[in-house]
């Protein structure tokens, strides 16, 4: 009887209900004020002493701004409190100095590796002194997650998962120089900021939105247009086609997991979001679609079947009016 109990006792784990949004996130303020940090890596570079090639490790740092989802990378060196504090200095000399940091405890990165978490450990308990000195003289507050609540920091873990994912699977085993990981860096940073948010209060036939870019440089954001490298054979791109190669396969990747991510449903809220005439929705990307280019179109009409549940639409875009299954569009993160 008392071991019944026991094991009807283990199965009967409670959880709580989801709080309101902190204040960070919904309080109008400069866009970086309130940061979340996570890591990427490590990647493999290669650098030149004389006629010898060196291969080092790299990691990426990520800065993603609580309030409105923009996100920063920053290429690390190492792992040491010194190449941690440089990247956030270069950090707060472009975007400006945040009030407050959050992040999850050194020994619970999200996605970090044994390797990783094993020297986060280090760099966030063991040096903290250090960098508490440099954020109190900066009057910045850092914040850390309980450990084992990785949901508390969701916000920047959505953020960087698949980010984390496909730059890892684009990269693969090539390894790239400084230069050329830089600008593959800094091109994904683009393509993250480049998601919409939610339509632009103007023209209700406009299809455009709002998007993490228009915080950062007031307007979306514009690729530099370039050929279709994916059906090239690797031997025969250059070292650049090579790096704008891996950036249209981040893309392609990328904007496809972000359109699934926004089909579903998350299971803390109940209830379905359906899709209205008029809503500004997200259509799934062809292949051979360009960087930051978005498929967006208005629902001109709903098709319902006998059920009474719809399956198809009718939508309009600036190349025309056509129909699609549900399956293929996405509401916006905020619909209006």
């Amino acid at each position: 009887m008392i071991e019944n109990w026991v094991a009807n006792t283990e199965s009967l784990r409670t959880s709580e209900l989801m709080a309101n949004l902190p204040a960070a996130r919904v309080t109008a303020c400069r866009v970086f004020i309130q940061v979340g940090i996570d890591y990427c890596g490590p990647f493999q570079l290669k650098t030149f002493s004389g006629k010898c090639r060196q291969i080092r490790k790299v990691y990426v740092c990520v800065f993603i701004c609580v309030t409105v989802k923009a996100i920063h990378l920053e290429i690390v060196s190492d792992l040491t409190t010194e190449a941690f504090l440089a990247a956030l200095k270069r950090f707060v000399a472009r975007r400006g100095r945040p009030i407050e940091i959050h992040s999850d405890n050194g020994r619970n990165f999200v996605g970090a590796n044994n390797e990783l978490r094993k020297i986060l450990k280090a760099l966030f308990k063991g040096k903290m002194e250090e960098i508490m000195d440099f954020l109190s003289k900066e009057q910045i507050k850092w914040n850390f997650n309980p450990p084992s609540a990785p949901h508390f920091g969701g916000l920047w873990e959505a953020g960087v998962k698949s980010l984390k994912y496909h730059l890892k699977r684009v990269i693969g085993n090539s390894i790239l120089s400084h230069e050329e990981f830089l600008t593959l860096v800094v091109q994904i940073e683009a393509v993250l900021n480049s998601r919409p948010i939610c339509p632009l209060p103007n023209d209700p036939n406009d299809v455009e939105t709002l998007t993490p870019a228009h915080f950062l440089v007031g307007s979306s954001l514009v690729a530099v247009p370039d050929p279709d490298y994916a059906e090239i054979p690797m031997n025969r791109l250059s070292r650049w086609q090579l790096v704008q190669r891996m950036n249209q396969h981040f893309w392609r990747k990328w904007s496809s997991e972000y359109l699934n991510r926004l089909q579903h449903r998350p299971e803390w809220c109940k209830g379905n979001v359906g899709f209205k005439e008029g809503n500004l929705v997200l259509v799934k990307p062809s292949e051979n679609s360009d960087s930051l280019k978005w498929h967006l179109a208005r629902i001109l009409k709903l098709h319902p079947g006998k059920d009474n549940i719809v399956r198809v639409v009718t939508l309009k875009d600036k190349q025309g009016i056509y129909k699609r299954p549900v399956t293929k569009i996405a509401n916006l993160p905020y619909v209006n």
